[in-house]
Formats: structure tokens, C-alpha cells, sequence
């Protein structure tokens, strides 16, 4: 496939996974051995792991919106500067809801083959995340 096929299955994540909240998306394009590289706590391996990140994150935060800021591909690799937005209205990685705003930045890396992705890496910034929720103080 080209980077162009790659980029669009890359914002079909974003865009009708999470924007449109259609978690059954994620076995059309994930495989079934999808490997996630940017582990948390209690994540269920492959897709599965994708499938609780999503629906918990959904249920954390139910306005939430993913904005692409950029994106770049090369080869069968797809990197996109993301955005989350929404507000803090149910448990959200173990943190009780606030009602806070939150706005945070991620950088994904998704990897496909043949159509589904294989693997995602990913960097979020996790200390302004853990802010807008209350779980650290912030730094003055």
C-alpha cells in the first residue's frame, strides 16, 4: 500500500475510532497480533489492549476529541501529532472525575501492512494529562 493508503487508515483511528466512537473499527484495522509499544498499566495485550484504552478513555472523558495536528509517512510507518480534548467526566485511569477541562498532545507512530495496523508507538504528554485531572500538582 502507499504512504497515502497508510496516512488515510491513520485517520480513520482518530477520526471514527475515537471521534466517531466506533470501537468495532478497531478488528477491521488493527490485526489480530497488533503489537502495542507504548504499554500502560493493566493494558490488555494487542488489540484487546486497544479496544479497553479506547472504550475506558471514551467513558472518562465522553466529549473527547482527537485532532490532527500533522502527519508524516514514510514507508509503511505513519507518525501523527495529535490533540485530545474534552472534559473530565467519569473515572479516567483510575482518577476519579474532576469536570476539568483537559488538552493534552500525543505523538503516534502506527505501522501497517496489507491494510491493518501492526504495531503503535507512542509518546503522550502524560505530566499535562495528570495535571488537568488532578492527580499531580502543577509546576509553577
Amino acid at each position: 500500500m502507499s504512504t497515502n493508503d497508510n496516512k488515510a487508515l491513520s485517520r480513520r483511528v482518530y477520526d471514527e475510532i475515537f471521534n466517531g466512537r466506533n470501537l468495532g473499527l478497531i478488528d477491521e484495522l488493527l490485526r489480530e497480533d497488533f503489537v502495542e509499544h507504548e504499554e500502560l498499566p493493566g493494558l490488555p495485550a494487542g488489540r484487546e489492549g486497544m479496544r479497553y484504552f479506547t472504550q475506558s478513555t471514551l467513558e472518562g472523558i465522553p466529549d473527547l476529541s482527537v485532532e490532527i495536528e500533522d502527519m508524516i509517512a514514510e514507508g509503511d510507518k505513519v507518525v501523527a501529532r495529535v490533540r485530545f480534548t474534552g472534559t473530565h467526566e467519569g473515572e479516567f485511569m483510575g482518577f476519579a472525575a474532576t469536570g476539568n477541562k483537559i488538552d493534552f498532545a500525543a505523538i503516534d507512530v502506527l505501522a501497517w501492512h496489507d491494510g491493518k495496523a501492526t504495531d503503535h508507538w507512542g509518546v503522550t504528554d502524560t505530566a499535562a494529562m495528570l495535571t488537568q485531572v488532578g492527580a499531580i500538582d502543577p509546576v509553577d
